[in-house]
């Protein structure tokens, strides 16, 4: 299977899994784990369940959206921190892996930047406002699948293509207002 073919097995998969009964969160790592090798353990999943409904229903994060950073994650996250006798050159070592360019947060910051880009909000409570009164409804259910399978595809997206292309984009929306202008000191940027 071409990466091509596994985007839209992990797009469908996704898709399928809300129905058959999978949260948000698990829908999208799920489907990752069964066509990606990330190394990791199937019980992996486990840790989606309570991003479900923006971490047990509370509205926070879109749990589509933890799942594809989740999901990401097992691909492309760091298992462990960069060893130095100096810690101030670890300390360097350690931001430049997530703020550089490449950086790991240049590439999880896309998926809230996207999906924000196409629905609206990336918190559940705003994403699903109209159904608050009928959280259970067909339409919140289709709405819901609709964002799965598109945080599906981008977190495949994200695993298959190039890490260094992906990871060297620009900064979206971000706390730290950071741009790849001026980003300056303590190795960032």
């Amino acid at each position: 299977m071409n990466d091509t073919e596994k985007i839209t097995a992990i797009r469908d998969r996704a898709r399928k899994n809300f129905s058959r009964g999978f949260n948000c969160a698990e829908c999208v790592l799920e489907a990752v784990l069964e066509h990606v090798d990330t190394g990791l353990p199937r019980e992996t999943l486990r840790l989606a369940t309570g991003f479900g409904g923006g971490v047990g229903l509370f509205g926070d994060t879109c749990g589509a959206v933890s799942g594809a950073v989740l999901a990401v994650g097992a691909v492309h996250g760091r298992s462990e921190l960069p060893e130095n006798e100096d810690r101030k050159a670890a300390m360097e070592e350690a931001a430049r892996q997530l703020y550089g360019r490449p950086g790991l947060y240049r590439m999880f910051n896309q998926i809230p930047n996207r999906l924000k880009e196409k629905y609206g909000h990336t918190l559940c409570r705003d994403i699903t406002a109209q159904w608050q009164d009928q959280w259970l409804c067909r339409d919140h259910a289709l709405h819901c699948r609709e964002i799965i399978t598109d945080a599906a595809e981008l977190a495949a997206t994200l695993i298959l293509g190039d890490r260094d292309t992906i990871s060297s984009a620009p900064f979206g929306a971000n706390v730290e207002k950071l741009r790849d202008s001026g980003i300056k000191c303590t190795g960032k940027g």
